[in-house]
């Protein structure tokens, strides 16, 4: 059977699948380059080349974020799967703070990278304009809480994936599946 691109009430689409592994192969992905990042110096050779790819990919991550809200609005979201209302609402909750640190986590990036009012080229097919700084040290403080959210985020979507194991090998529920998609469900 193929796999529709919408959600359904029992099971996510392609469209929410994709949305959902591209951004969090990035985010994985982001965090250790930003970390190497931190560790060079003007001499190295990966000093401008890492950086920009940094950049670049945050810009990607920001439109890919949008997409991803404006397809939560127009799509129909599966209903929970049956648990305690304490998880229930940690589940909410928990995908509620993934979005805002990743949301913050991408301003704060755009921050620093726009502090000096330079704009950010995205892999030299446009570019991002900088807005005026809004605080002066503009730089040093978003590179404080890009960390602080960053290493949150990623902390926390570690959480986030063990316990979709937890909910596939130990609770033997479908909340993994419904996510890979690996049987596909019907409308209602």
């Amino acid at each position: 059977m193929a796999i529709p691109v919408t959600d359904n009430r029992k099971s996510f689409g392609l469209g929410s699948i994709l949305l959902h592994w591209v951004t969090a192969l990035m985010i994985i992905g982001m965090y250790p380059l930003g970390l190497y990042i931190g560790t060079l110096t003007y001499y190295d050779a990966d000093y401008h080349t890492v950086p920009y790819w940094h950049k670049s990919i945050g810009m990607v991550l920001i439109g890919l974020m949008l997409v991803r809200a404006l397809w939560r609005t127009i799509n129909t979201t599966p209903a929970p799967l049956p648990q305690p209302k304490p998880m229930l609402f940690a589940t909410k909750a928990a995908h509620l703070l993934l979005y805002l640190l990743t949301a913050t986590t991408l301003i704060s990036g755009y921050m620093i990278s726009t502090a000096d009012g330079r704009g950010i080229e995205v892999f030299n097919w446009f570019e991002i304009p900088a807005l005026p700084a809004v605080t002066e040290n503009q730089e040093d403080i978003a590179g404080e809480i890009h960390y602080l959210t960053a290493t949150t985020l990623i902390s926390l979507a570690a959480i986030h994936a063990l316990a979709a194991l937890k909910h596939h090998f130990i609770d033997k529920d479908r909340t993994l599946t419904r996510m890979i998609n690996m049987r596909q469900e019907t409308n209602q």
